[in-house]
């Protein structure tokens, strides 16, 4: 389910060319604090998705809420 949820949440991925360096820019609308800049279009959509899966492994790690992605939703449940 986890690997669906990235895949999903990297569809909605928004990219831009930067004018002042001709980067790329990269973010996730509803991730806040997701977002990646690099020299390809490649090399920010991997950069990007590095920082997807730790922004979601850091907000399971604080039970923090995650938004639902394409009817996906990642919720955390205590274990005895």
């Amino acid at each position: 389910m986890l690997t669906k949820y990235i895949e999903a949440a990297m569809r909605r991925a928004k990219y831009e060319i930067l004018s002042d360096d001709g980067s790329f820019y990269g973010e996730i609308l509803d991730f806040d604090g997701v977002y990646a800049n690099a020299d390809s279009l490649d090399g920010c959509r991997e950069e990007l998705e590095e920082v997807l899966e730790e922004w979601v492994l850091f907000r399971v790690s604080r039970n923090l809420s995650l938004p639902v992605v394409d009817g996906i939703e990642l919720t955390i449940k205590e274990v005895a």
